[in-house]
């Protein structure tokens, strides 16, 4: 890293005066990054040095508080510069997320394997029941303890240097795996000319194609991009089946091909770093590792759900294979069903079945009228209210902000979202933290954001959303709302940190808010006239809920269950991930017209970093939980209870990490929840 430069001269270094303390987007530049990271770097080794050369015998003051208070400097530099480095990046950006990585895994990795650091932890440890400590302290030295033993503490001067290089090595894997699919993504336009090429696009899907072609340099063209909201409207509307194939084989390619790109020699590498990481730590393999610290606590139980789910849902999926492959037929189409052709025949069929297409939703579902429905829901759960304001500097124009307030009118949170897709933005979406929410030091409040990829309405039209991605906002500020609520006091335990099979539970769980007849009625209004969304398409949307289910879950579970048994391998070594990929798929009997989900090249969960490695089966696993737990709601007769709405708050969104998870979920449902309300929520129970 480079030297440090005067704290006046570099606004990373300064103090922040911006509303919540939020960082002052607007004055920083890349090149304050290296020497903010350096100075951030060295206070906390000096405040690390003084914990371990304090003469005092370890107290939970003097070690566990003070850990906790160690890095605020840090943290501060790391959600600016990673916030950047996923939503507005650039070149600099990029290679100093390349330099920065290893550099950041190696200084946490000197925290945790500090033999006399650990010693203090594990003294306090053994001496807990004397401490005298609340909960929410134990379970702080508990949560510090465990990740001191999961990097490696205790073991041997040999292992823990190579577990310090394996943590080094895989940083900088994982931030070139994302930059090499961000690379192909941006690379790729399927430039559109006539009408020809526009045959089946609604008017919406139309405008914003103009938009991305346009800002792509192709005025008056229209541009299909490899965000996802380009490339499932175009593949569920395009009437050009050899543009449907080119697109689906430009969007699985992302990350492969053999170019400078092609994420092969990395996912070979992490794999295997992974496995012998694992092994070093005493588990047989990077799931067992995984999931020891987890809701479900071993694969096997994660593979067990995922095995009863897959079952019906294959059947399901092949089920709704015929019914496609039949209007083909029906059509005089003299082709077999693949995966360029699902997404098109699927919106066909719910248009037979149903009376329902994305094009005459859409008008309804406007990314204002979305927003405004979240913090509805979010109000009347929770009595939470979003206002409004435009002093917060935020690095795109794109973005926007709202202070959260509380039921006792004071702020609780600053919120922002940003929602548009752009080449400087990884695609996707996601929920991030700039601060999290403690009371260590005075009450600290979240700086919460979440990051969407949109398109652009066209020229003077707003952005109108599809079904699914109003479900993407919901989920997102699910997300949000869990960063936003906590009351915790110890930042170890705040907000999101807490299990990844229990983390999207109030993510999925908010999601059951969006389709639910009354918000519909008050929110989905037609951006044009202002009017409501019939009452009769309101109840065909309800009648379609579970349509096309075999097709969503078989595509997710394929996708989780390679993920697992990729990372049940005790000893990978030089392991085609790819060929991998192909037999596991093959095995499970994988429908021929589905591709997964996430395809290994691309999969930025499980290897743009460890985020989900090993954890992409999460998202089926809270399900089981959300399921069940919106159950409560309807067995309650009223959609936002007062009494389980309290509940859910105080033991899911506002309780951080501060329990064990299933315990938490017990406290809110009273009881285990069950995977059958998993399977009747996809229509699956009975197949």
């Amino acid at each position: 890293m480079d030297q440090l430069s005067p704290p006046a001269d570099n606004p990373l270094l300064a103090s922040w005066d911006a509303p919540f303390g939020a960082p002052p987007f607007d004055r920083i530049r890349p090149e304050h990054f290296a020497p903010a990271f350096d100075a951030a770097l060295a206070s906390r080794r000096a405040e690390i040095g003084r914990i371990v050369a304090d003469p005092a015998a370890p107290s939970f003051d003097n070690t566990i508080v003070a850990l906790e208070r160690a890095g605020a400097r840090l943290k501060r530099v790391s959600a600016a510069f990673f916030h950047l480095a996923s939503a507005e990046t650039s070149g600099e950006i990029e290679r100093i997320e390349r330099d920065i990585a290893p550099v950041l895994s190696r200084e946490r990795n000197a925290i945790l394997l500090d033999d006399a650091l650990f010693a203090r932890v594990e003294a306090l440890h053994q001496a807990r029941g004397r401490l005298a400590l609340d909960s929410e302290a134990a379970r702080t030295l508990e949560r510090w303890r465990v990740a001191f033993k999961r990097a490696g503490a205790g073991l041997d001067a040999r292992k823990k240097g190579r577990l310090a290089a394996i943590g080094e090595r895989l940083a900088s894997l994982g931030a070139l795996f994302g930059q090499n699919v961000l690379a192909d993504e941006k690379a790729f336009a399927l430039v559109l000319d006539g009408s020809d090429d526009l045959a089946g696009l609604p008017e919406s899907f139309v405008a914003a194609a103009a938009q991305a072609a346009a800002s792509r340099g192709f005025p008056g063209k229209y541009a299909v991009t490899l965000s996802r909201s380009s490339y499932e409207p175009f593949m569920q509307a395009s009437a050009r089946r050899d543009l449907r194939e080119k697109v689906f084989r430009a969007f699985v390619a992302r990350g492969a091909g053999g170019g400078a790109h092609d994420n092969a020699a990395i996912m070979r590498e992490t794999v295997a770093l992974r496995a012998e990481r694992a092994r070093l730590l005493g588990f047989p393999s990077f799931a067992a590792f995984r999931l020891a610290d987890s809701m479900a606590k071993t694969p096997e139980a994660a593979l067990e759900l995922m095995r009863r789910v897959w079952a019906p849902a294959r059947a399901q999926a092949l089920r709704e294979a015929e019914a496609l492959q039949a209007m083909i037929a029906a059509e005089g189409g003299n082709f077999e069903l693949k995966a360029w052709d699902w997404r098109y025949y699927a919106e066909k069929r719910r248009k037979a079945l149903y009376d329902i297409d994305q094009s005459e939703l859409k008008p309804y579902l406007s990314l204002e009228a979305m927003i405004a429905a979240a913090f509805d829901v979010a109000h009347r759960l929770f009595g939470v209210s979003f206002v409004a304001r435009d002093d917060v500097r935020l690095p795109n124009a794109d973005a926007r902000a709202w202070t959260a307030i509380g039921p006792d009118g004071a702020p609780i949170a600053l919120f922002v979202g940003d929602y548009f897709a752009r080449d400087s933005k990884h695609s996707g979406a996601w929920m991030s933290a700039l601060r999290d929410q403690q009371k260590l030091d005075g009450s600290v409040l979240p700086i919460v954001v979440n990051v969407m990829s949109f398109a652009r309405g066209g020229a003077g039209e707003p952005c109108v959303l599809s079904l699914d991605e109003a479900h993407t906002l919901f989920h997102e500020f699910g997300h949000a709302l869990h960063g936003m609520l906590s009351d915790v006091a110890y930042p170890l335990l705040s907000g999101t940190n807490v299990a990844r099979d229990f983390v999207e539970l109030p993510s999925q769980l908010f999601e059951h808010w969006l389709e639910r007849p009354e918000t519909l009625r008050r929110f989905a209004r037609h951006y044009r006239t202002g009017q409501p969304m019939p009452e009769a398409l309101i109840e065909r949307l309800h009648a379609a809920q579970r349509f096309n289910q075999g097709f969503a879950t078989t595509e997710f579970v394929a996708a989780a269950l390679f993920d697992m048994e990729l990372h049940l391998i005790a000893d990978p070594g030089a392991i085609d991930v790819a060929e991998f990929e192909t037999r596991t798929l093959s095995a499970i009997g994988m429908p021929s017209a589905i591709a997964t989900r996430h395809s290994a090249p691309h999969f930025q969960h499980v290897f743009s970093g460890d985020g989900y490695a090993a954890g992409y089966y999460s998202y089926l696993w809270s399900e089981a939980l959300d399921a069940d737990a919106f159950e409560a709601f309807e067995q309650a007769g009223d959609d936002f209870d007062p009494e389980l709405a309290e509940r859910l708050k105080r033991f899911v969104y506002a309780a951080g990490n501060t329990r064990e998870p299933d315990e938490a979920y017990r406290r809110f449902r009273g009881a285990d929840p069950s995977p059958d309300a998993l399977l009747r929520k996809r229509g699956l129970a009975e197949n």
